[in-house]
């Protein structure tokens, strides 16, 4: 479990298949990670396989691929980190999960006044769990949906401090994302699906 507040940026220094599926080796901050410990890259979680001095390993299996932009990364990708939620940390985002429902695509942004606003097309079957004001994760941080302008698609406003210390300030039309809907909205819909079907 994560907040989707982003405390590293780690670049992804060595990429390679193996039996554990799609490895990669990251560079970062930490110094204390463990083997076994939950981590999210961009949102998707995976597990710590090894450590070293500003380094850890993890692998991506063919379902997570499937769902996610990480079989695409190449040396030299940045990617925003969080370690797992522990019962005693602040709450500060929203409970994200770590498991990614699709990747979307961003169609445009634009600087308006302190802000960066983003649009974002969403991948299928999402855009009934978005309401304006809701939660929802991007590239694994928290965020705000500041509008629904059309029926497949949310705006984003991104405030300076998340455009400083994410990846998300350096989007551009037509880059991918991680897009995961807010745990809540998810187990709504599965409840009313019965009733809606009846």
């Amino acid at each position: 479990m994560f907040t989707g507040l982003v405390d590293d940026i780690g670049t992804v220094d060595r990429v390679a298949n193996s039996d554990a599926g799609r490895e990669l080796r990251v560079r970062c901050r930490y110094d204390d990670l463990q083997p076994g410990e939950s981590i999210a890259l961009n949102g998707v979680c995976l597990t710590v396989r090894e450590r070293g001095a500003g380094f850890f390993t993890c692998a991506a299996v063919i379902t997570t691929l499937a769902v996610t932009t990480v079989g695409d990364w190449k040396v030299g990708r940045r990617v925003n980190l969080e370690r797992a939620l522990r019962p005693t940390d602040r709450l500060g985002g929203h409970f994200v999960q770590g498991h990614v429902d699709g990747v979307g695509h961003v169609t445009r942004t634009d600087d308006e006044a302190d802000a960066l606003l983003i649009d974002l097309a969403l991948p299928p079957g999402l855009s009934e769990l978005m309401v304006e004001r809701g939660s929802v994760a991007v590239d694994g941080v928290s965020l705000t949906i500041t509008a629904l302008p059309a029926p497949d698609a949310i705006q984003l406003s991104i405030i300076e401090f998340t455009r400083q210390h994410t990846t998300l300030g350096a989007l551009k039309q037509g880059d991918a994302v991680h897009v995961e809907a807010d745990v809540i909205a998810k187990h709504v819909r599965r409840l009313l699906t019965a009733h809606r079907d009846a």
